[in-house]
């Protein structure tokens, strides 16, 4: 399988999203498919081998849009090109439709002259023929230059039998244009049948100039949706300064490879992910990360590709090139997640799919209606137009999109990192929240305290050099420091949630918790037990160290409480979301910390499949659960929970069990996470409410409702600025999000 990303030109409402995304799927290798309007891009994930060529066509088939190639079919610098092509495409676009905006508007004015000729001294002399002819004349190059995209997107999608809403817009001004032109050209038409010929130019022309000046403030207002993506690129390294045959040399940076060592400089980027060989610096991170300070870096630290350099110069081998690097991952997860859909939206693509029929439908029967009961076959046409040009399912379409583009935008920035819109939507109705101890409440940087003797070190350092356990390289350190002889070890075997266990000099030893040594048959003698009560009691883990036969020691390790994890707890329960803790650590270690933290609820010595059975039980509970771990140990749990939310570390970003990953590890974040997640929903509710109504009242009014009782009639010119006003609000209001305090 696989999942690709192409930008779509051509779309001008939500019905042509549902069009093409519906024609995609009728492809067999298509397993599924995301079409979304806001962003302009399509997400296919597909069987492997389906041709590009084969996805144009399908496109092609529903209207006049066009595909563009993906990353992948772009080759080395695929990504870059990809995007930059887009924007030169957006760009041109933009730049026609501020063209077209100038021309329609210097002529909608004069055709508004001449339709109010008789109130303007220097226009009132002139024969009513002479202004007809003039409007005609003035009118119809903008019906057809203007027009023009109209009626190429709507016989496209009328030839694959589709109706989308510039079909509205062009029978609308179509039939205002050639009423009017028979009424030019043949005005004894209509002397015949007892009416005084009158034309309606002023009204295509300034409807078509609206709706123009809509869509290029749409263009723009979507375009500062999507910041946040453009940010993200504009941090990417063109070169790097590689060292090769003991020479410093410049190349590309998709020429870089994993090994290469590499010099940076101060005040240049980092050009990609690696950990430094040689020389110390102070790194910007916030870009990344959003921390705000520098980062101090020195020899074996991990370094992060399009961070800065601020201080010294040093070298570091590249570990994640490309595709691979921390910032190629949050390119693609910030872009899958502004790609895919919210199930809050699926009601509006519902509506949006038959919209533009059903409104086709509304003003036949409202003209059929006016037509008998009104006073004129112009008063029913006008009401016709009207309700064409009034229906507008673009705000429908984009009320969902564009906040979550902000929204998620707006995350990357802070360093939460949002996998897909459904988990957004979801983290504003979890009640519960879960939090591992190690690495997420406490800094994951435990340190030895304490420890019976140097032999017991020495053993435990040889055993835990082999283990990947967070504890494990507290222990190994502090055997660093006392330059221990790394002891042989054989039949190394790590016990999950109880230890390790390992031959040295063909002794069996193990270390770990105390259910270990109770799984091996090894007792503790009345002393040894109140020395590891008494170490638990200062919330301290305890390892304890044996052989085959008996106990021998023990290593006592504590992790420092993160800063913002207090005021972290406490504004969850401000938002009636209740903390709980569960960690693998000894009970007395848990409650400690939970008592620090003022957690009511506890759990400790609890494996990770414990942990993935406690948030089953709270979910049969009725309640919404979200569990805050590490994303290797807890990612059974991460996975399980309604939403799983991971401390990353600055370069381990695509966490596979979480819906958030969040960079740094900076519990703060969490909180903001869910707040994000609040205002964005509340955001969209209001987006998807306004376009409701709008259609809703809008409609109706212009079908003439208000007519009979109260003699309010619709004009198609006020009718088209409400429709071009009724999108650019919607976006307006998603773009508040950029402001919103977390």
């Amino acid at each position: 399988m696989s999942k690709k990303i192409y930008y779509v030109s051509g779309m001008h409402c939500a019905s042509c999203a549902v069009n093409i995304e519906k024609q995609l799927k009728k492809i067999k290798s298509i397993k599924n498919v995301v079409v979304n309007f806001a962003t302009e891009k399509a997400m296919i994930e597909s069987e492997e081998g389906l041709s590009f060529a084969k996805l144009q066509k399908a496109v092609g088939k529903v209207g006049d849009y066009k595909l563009l190639p993906g990353e992948e079919e772009m080759g080395k610098s695929g990504a870059m090109i990809y995007h930059d092509h887009a924007r030169m495409l957006k760009e041109q676009e933009v730049k026609t439709l501020k063209n077209k905006i100038i021309f329609g508007a210097f002529v909608s004015v004069i055709v508004m002259a001449l339709a109010m000729a008789d109130f303007i001294p220097l226009l009132s002399n002139l024969p009513m023929r002479v202004v007809f002819i003039l409007s005609l004349i003035l009118a119809t190059p903008v019906q057809i230059w203007l027009g023009a995209m109209f009626y190429k997107s709507s016989w496209a999608a009328l030839k694959g039998f589709n109706a989308n809403m510039d079909t509205l817009i062009a029978v609308g001004t179509t039939a205002a244009y050639l009423y009017s032109f028979v009424a030019t050209i043949f005005p004894d038409f209509f002397r015949s049948a007892g009416q005084e010929p009158m034309v309606y130019f002023d009204t295509s022309v300034v409807i078509l100039t609206l709706i123009v000046l809509g869509r290029y403030l749409e263009a723009k207002a979507k375009s500062k949706a999507s910041e946040a993506i453009k940010r993200l690129m504009k941090l990417q390294v063109k070169t790097a300064r590689i060292i090769f045959e003991g020479q410093e040399k410049e190349i590309p940076i998709e020429e870089v490879k994993a090994g290469d060592l590499i010099i940076v400089k101060p005040g240049e980027k980092v050009p990609v992910d690696g950990q430094i060989t040689e020389g110390e610096s102070s790194i910007d991170e916030s870009m990344i990360t959003g921390e705000s300070l520098p980062v101090d870096k020195k020899i074996r630290d991990k370094v992060i590709g399009a961070t800065i350099n601020k201080a010294g110069s040093f070298i570091f081998k590249a570990e994640k090139v490309g595709k691979e690097t921390a910032l190629a991952q949050i390119i693609k997860m910030v872009e899958d997640a502004q790609n895919s859909k919210a199930p809050i939206q699926r009601l509006a693509d519902i509506i949006s799919g038959y919209f533009v029929p059903i409104v086709i439908i509304i003003a036949i029967i409202s003209f059929i209606f006016w037509l008998v009961y009104g006073p004129s076959f112009v008063f029913a046409l006008i009401i016709a137009i009207t309700i064409l040009i009034i229906a507008c399912p673009c705000a429908l379409g984009l009320a969902t999109p564009t906040a979550i583009m902000v929204g998620t935008g707006k995350g990357a920035e802070e360093g939460i990192l949002i996998k897909d819109a459904g988990s957004l939507e979801k983290t504003q109705g979890i009640n519960v929240l879960a939090f591992d101890k190690t690495g997420t409440l406490t800094e994951g940087r435990p340190q030895v305290i304490n420890f019976l003797d140097e032999k017991t070190l020495q053993i435990a350092f040889a055993l835990e050099k082999k283990s990947e356990h967070p504890l494990a390289q507290a222990v190994v350190d502090k055997g660093q420091e006392y330059k221990f002889e790394t002891l042989k070890v054989e039949k190394f075997k790590a016990q999950i949630g109880r230890g390790v266990e390992g031959m040295i000099n063909n002794q069996l030893y193990y270390l770990g918790n105390l259910e270990l040594l109770k799984e091996k048959n090894i007792a503790l003698s009345e002393t040894d037990s109140q020395k590891i009560i008494d170490e638990e009691n200062n919330g301290r883990t305890v390892l304890l160290l044996a052989d085959e036969k008996k106990y021998l020691g023990f290593i006592s390790l504590a992790d420092t409480i993160k800063e913002e994890a207090k005021k972290s707890i406490e504004k969850l329960e401000r938002l009636d979301i209740k903390p709980i803790l569960m960690t693998g650590d000894n009970l007395r270690t848990a409650e400690v910390v939970a008592g620090i933290l003022n957690i009511k609820e506890w759990y400790g010595k609890i494996k990770p499949n414990d942990k993935l059975e406690k948030i089953k039980e709270i979910q049969r509970q009725g309640k919404k659960v979200g569990m805050v771990g590490d994303g290797i140990n807890d990612a059974p749990a991460l996975t399980q929970a309604d939403i799983g939310i991971a401390m990353g570390t600055g370069t381990d970003v695509a966490i596979e069990s979480a819906d958030i990953v969040i960079l740094k590890g900076d519990i703060s974040k969490v909180v903001k996470s869910i707040t994000l997640s609040k205002k964005t929903m509340r955001t969209i509710k209001g987006n998807l409410f306004w376009a409701f109504i709008y259609n809703i009242l809008g409609i109706p009014i212009a079908a003439g409702i208000l007519y009979p009782a109260f003699g309010i009639l619709l004009s198609p010119i006020i009718a088209a600025a409400a429709m071009a006003f009724s999108s650019i609000f919607v976006i307006l209001n998603s773009l508040r999000l950029k402001k919103v305090k977390l």
